[in-house]
């Protein structure tokens, strides 16, 4: 049975709740799914999944939250080589930069993203709740 984790950030609950829907893509698919915040994950875990989610919203100047967030995320980059992983958070404004920067990020360290990111504007939606879903079960 794959296991898989689902690690995110959120400032407004947004993408906590698009996190709630990628874990629950993951357990639809009948995988075992940890749901972690960034403070809760480090490098030393990454073995510990076949595969991650990670979520985070853009911030400030779209890019991942600089305190908790962005640390985290770069210190287990060299552990994700080869590591299936999948992208996912919303914005407030802007173009969806920091999501493109991140993806950009994730190619050139070697890791192997099974899908599309999903992001969404504000709240999620039907629609990203259902494509935060479907990333959770490409993730199986």
């Amino acid at each position: 049975m794959s296991r898989i984790a689902v690690v995110y950030w959120s400032g407004t609950g947004n993408t906590e709740v698009m996190a709630n829907a990628v874990f629950d893509g993951v357990t639809e698919k009948g995988a075992e799914c940890a749901l972690l915040t960034a403070s809760e994950f480090d490098s030393s875990k990454v073995a510990d999944y076949d595969a991650i989610a990670f979520g985070c919203p853009s911030m400030g100047e779209e890019v991942l939250e600089e305190d908790e967030f962005e640390p985290m995320f770069t210190s287990c980059l060299p552990e994700l080589k080869g590591k299936n992983i999948a992208l996912f958070g919303s914005y407030g404004w802007g173009d969806g930069e920091w999501m493109r920067n991140w993806e950009e990020t994730c190619k050139t360290a070697g890791t192997n993203l099974v899908c599309d990111y999903v992001i969404c504007s504000g709240t999620p939606e039907d629609d990203a709740i259902n494509d935060c879903k479907a990333l959770g079960a490409a993730l199986v």
